[in-house]
């Protein structure tokens, strides 16, 4: 009983001061509506192909007409990070990192303009397939991580409203 009145205290103490739910109105409300009506414009290459793949998952896009297109720049990279005595590499790190532009179709402005990005450790074994698999799915990794960013700071922008600018919404997302 004693928890319940404590949890609806908390409840109302967040009420209070402006908190809302992101997604609050499920599929129907304002956030979820205006992520159905992103357009995600191709992006070049594998990572391209995976983070516009994660993308479209996560805004259910083409569920309604678009009114806004997102465009992403990424880069890839893979860096050798420890050297063993023989001079081979036995470490490396994939880092993709991604630009991105909110589009409004109506207007052609850029409402949003912002970054994104993960890196991951792999370790170099004496197979190279195996190393070549590790490199694959550190890259699918990444890919769902920063479509997730992504889809986090356009809601974010979603919630303030499409009049407020992009700056006074929410900072971009700091890259992991």
């Amino acid at each position: 009983m004693r928890a319940a009145a404590l949890l609806c205290l908390g409840a109302l103490a967040l009420a209070g001061c402006g908190l809302r739910p992101l997604y609050g109105g499920g599929s129907a409300g304002p956030v979820q509506s205006m992520l159905a009506a992103v357009q995600v414009a191709p992006i070049e290459g594998q990572s391209g192909w995976l983070v516009s793949s994660a993308l479209r998952d996560r805004l259910h896009a083409g569920d309604e007409t678009p009114r806004y297109r997102l465009e992403v720049q990424l880069d890839d990279q893979i860096a050798g990070l420890g050297v063993r005595s023989d001079d081979s590499v036995a470490r490396e790190r994939r880092t993709l990192r991604a630009r991105y532009q909110l589009v409004d179709l109506s207007t052609g402005a850029v409402v949003l303009d912002a970054t994104a990005g993960s890196d991951a450790g792999i370790d170099v074994v004496g197979s190279e397939y195996a190393t070549i698999a590790a490199e694959k799915s550190a890259l699918e990794r990444l890919s769902g991580i920063v479509a997730d960013q992504i889809v986090a700071r356009v809601a974010r922008f979603a919630q303030a409203g499409p009049g407020v600018p992009a700056t006074a919404a929410a900072p971009a997302a700091p890259a992991q």
